[in-house]
């Protein structure tokens, strides 16, 4: 699929939090290893007071994607990178995370970190690509809990800025 010609990325805000859980929720329902949703409200709020979340919508003003910015010390961290199911492997991702970086760039930081879940497999290629680097792992902390059964912890990745 092909994204949105016309997209517009701009910071949420708490009006728009109703429509990032659903959005979030259905880009995360691949982790059926975690016993609950990827978020809810008490949890976005939390997270959206802590750090900023960057959006995409498109021409209608639907929400396409998001992807979760912090400040962490002397670097940015970047989260919870969130496409809706009917955008997804269309380059959107990659334009939202060009987006956060240049963010981040701007604010004079040199570095950015991610962590991405081990049960996920897939994604330390895909970031290895967008130049993020495995600097270590570290444990999985997280208010949802993985399901019976399955192990997880998380790779740390870093790009220079």
């Amino acid at each position: 699929m092909n994204a949105p010609a016309s997209v517009r990325f701009r910071l949420a805000t708490p009006a728009d939090r109703p429509r990032l859980i659903s959005m979030i929720n259905a880009a995360f329902a691949v982790e059926s290893f975690l016993e609950s949703t990827r978020t809810d409200d008490v949890r976005l709020a939390a997270v959206m007071e802590k750090g900023e979340i960057l959006v995409a919508e498109n021409d209608a003003h639907h929400l396409i994607a998001s992807i979760y910015m912090e400040t962490r010390g002397d670097h940015g961290y970047l989260g919870m990178l969130a496409v809706d199911p009917a955008h997804q492997r269309s380059g959107l991702g990659s334009r939202l995370m060009q987006a956060a970086e240049d963010r981040f760039r701007q604010q004079g930081f040199r570095a950015i970190e991610i962590t991405v879940l081990s049960l996920r497999p897939e994604l330390p290629p895909i970031y290895s690509r967008f130049g993020y680097v495995a600097t270590g792992t570290e444990e999985f902390r997280s208010p949802q809990r993985v399901k019976e059964g399955h192990e997880c912890h998380c790779i740390v990745m870093t790009k220079p800025l």
